[in-house]
Formats: structure tokens, sequence, C-alpha cells
């Protein structure tokens, strides 16, 4: 089977995971640390700050059941991208939002829908309330500042076995995601 790479970040790694391994059409998501200015970092060092890296997953896919534009559709549904280095109670630099890319073909769609992001004005209606109620930044009634990033995927490597599918051996963790709500939307299964 063919499949497709995409990576993104923006909280818990965990969180995202556990997210995105649900989506129909994604064949994995692996937990692990997006862009490390340090060869094999490690969880301590960059919940530190001590590697550049962006706490993220990435996300597997057969492009013939989802498509980029759908997996980003759900990234950001699931995290705000209007708030500064923080989702939840996940905060600090590690924690940004992004999409990063490693195919040349996947550049303009990300762009495309980078740009409506960024010129969105309001919340939309379906946004969990619980994004923008925690964004010290947000502002219901003007516009707002994007602080996803988008660009190419310098590196990417795989967190240890122990962050790997967190959330389903501790189902009892709080989220800032409602994966009750993605169940009840079609979302994720």
């Amino acid at each position: 089977m063919y499949t497709k790479k995409i990576y993104f970040s923006g909280g818990s790694f965990h969180e995202l995971q556990e997210v995105f391994s649900r989506v129909q059409g994604v064949v994995s998501a692996t937990a692990g640390y997006i862009n490390s200015e340090v060869e094999s970092p490690q969880y301590e060092d960059v919940i530190r700050g001590k590697t550049g890296a962006a706490m993220g997953v990435e996300v597997s896919f057969n492009p013939k059941k989802i498509d980029v534009s759908m997996l980003m559709d759900i990234l950001f549904t699931v995290i705000n991208p209007y708030s500064k280095d923080r989702q939840g109670s996940c905060e600090g630099p590690m924690y940004r939002s992004g999409v990063y890319y490693d195919s040349a073909e996947d550049e303009p769609i990300i762009d495309y829908h980078m740009n409506f992001i960024r010129n969105r004005k309001k919340a939309p209606a379906a946004t969990n309330a619980a994004l923008t109620v925690n964004d010290p930044n947000h502002d219901p009634n003007g516009p707002r500042q994007c602080y996803a990033e988008a660009m190419r995927l310098k590196s990417f490597h795989p967190a240890d076995e122990e962050h790997q599918g967190y959330l389903k051996r501790h189902p009892e963790l709080s989220t800032h995601i409602d994966f009750a709500l993605l169940e009840e939307l079609g979302i994720i299964k």
C-alpha cells in the first residue's frame, strides 16, 4: 500500500498521537520530536527547551482514503493555532503548533490551508470551547494572530517506546481534547 507522511505539532504529542491513530485512512501515528537542533533528542532535554524541537507526531496515511487538507482540518479542530506555544495545560516553545512536510507536492495545499487559517476572523462554531477559553490572547471580536508554523521538515526523531501509545495505556488521564465529542462527530473512530 502506498502511504504518505505529514508531521503535526501542537500541545501534547500523546494527545495528537491518540487523535490521529483513530482517523480513518491513517496507517500509523508516531509520537516524536520535530526539527530538533540536536541529534537524537531525549524527552527530558526537549521539555527543558535544550533541543529547539517541537513535540509532535508523524502521520502516515493512505492518500486514497484521506488527504493532507482533511488531516489539517482535524489538526486545527483539536489545537488552537492562535495560541502561542500553548495548548491546554502544555506551555512552552516545545508545544508550538505547526505543520511540517517533506513532499514538495504538499506545499501548495499546506500554503492554501494556512492562508485560510491565518485570515480567519472568528472562531468556528464547531471549535472546542476549551481551546479558546484557555487562550489569554483570544479576542472573540477581532482578528487573531496565527502562531502555527508551516515549513519543510528538517528532522523527525521518534520518542522512546514509553511515549508511544501513551493515552491508550493511560485512559484515565485528563486531556484538553474532547475525544467523546470527536467520536460523536465521526472525526475519529
